[in-house]
């Protein structure tokens, strides 16, 4: 073995970065359920408990995973890395960010919000959307996720070390829908159900200074030119939406509020 570069995932940090007018820097953690019954969806201060704005999340943001999935993800970069010391095997983690693009599996709904929606709309119905569609995220295009998976692997610079890998933008999953239901040409409006689902976080964007900086990395691709990208191949394929089995299955264990 001469290398590893581990998939690791943006959702190891929980919520992203944030911004206080009277504290600076700050890490909020969650919201709290009776933020939720007034559908106060923004993040709070965890000094002041004034409204945060979100802004670039760095490497060094205490994790603090909020589902299953990130927990398994998080123990995976630092096994990864721990082997690979012990072992002096070079091994490089990449924090994906929010993923999409061609080949994305389109009838799982635990994938990512791009092939969700696309899936409905190619089933002639709106992308169900939680909370206000206001949160945002990083969206990266798979040949940027190559790119940086390239680096990783030909340059020693990056060896046993962790990256963000996004754009450093923040668009709203407000706005992927919007997008989407364009270039699919959908004439109904989105269903934005004010409802919350445990485990979600609010913003997380990338800051990406640090693999630029030591790999040399630069996303290529914006987020205008990759979704037509994608499209022009969902338009191709067959989607089963199973958005509301899933739905149903929250709903059952308690996990939507």
């Amino acid at each position: 073995i001469r290398k590893v570069v581990v998939a690791s995932s943006m959702s190891v940090y929980g919520e992203g970065a944030y911004s206080c007018n009277n504290c600076g820097k700050v890490y909020p953690k969650i919201r709290s359920l009776e933020q939720f019954k007034k559908n106060d969806w923004e993040m709070k201060c965890p000094n002041c408990n004034i409204d945060v704005m979100p802004i670039p999340t760095d490497e060094d943001k205490p994790l603090f995973p909020t589902s299953i999935y990130a927990v398994s993800k998080r123990d995976h970069e630092e096994m990864f890395l721990i082997i690979g010391r012990a072992y002096q095997i070079p091994t490089v983690a990449l924090r994906f960010f929010n993923v999409y693009g061609p080949r994305q599996a389109l009838s799982n709904p635990y994938t990512g919000v791009a092939a969700i929606f696309s899936s409905r709309l190619m089933n002639d119905k709106p992308p169900i959307i939680f909370e206000d569609g206001n949160q945002a995220r990083d969206f990266i295009h798979v040949s940027d996720i190559v790119q940086a998976c390239i680096l990783a692997i030909e340059k020693s610079e990056g060896d046993y070390q962790v990256f963000n890998v996004g754009t450093g933008r923040k668009l709203s999953v407000l706005d992927v829908a919007n997008v989407l239901m364009d270039k699919l040409s959908f004439k109904g409006e989105p269903q934005i159900v004010n409802r919350f689902r445990e485990g979600d976080i609010r913003h997380c964007y990338a800051d990406i200074s640090l693999i630029k900086k030591i790999l040399g990395y630069e996303p290529k691709v914006k987020f205008e030119d990759g979704i037509i990208d994608l499209v022009n191949w969902v338009k191709l394929q067959k989607a089963e939406d199973k958005v509301n089995f899933a739905i149903d299955i929250l709903d059952k264990k308690g996990l939507t509020k």
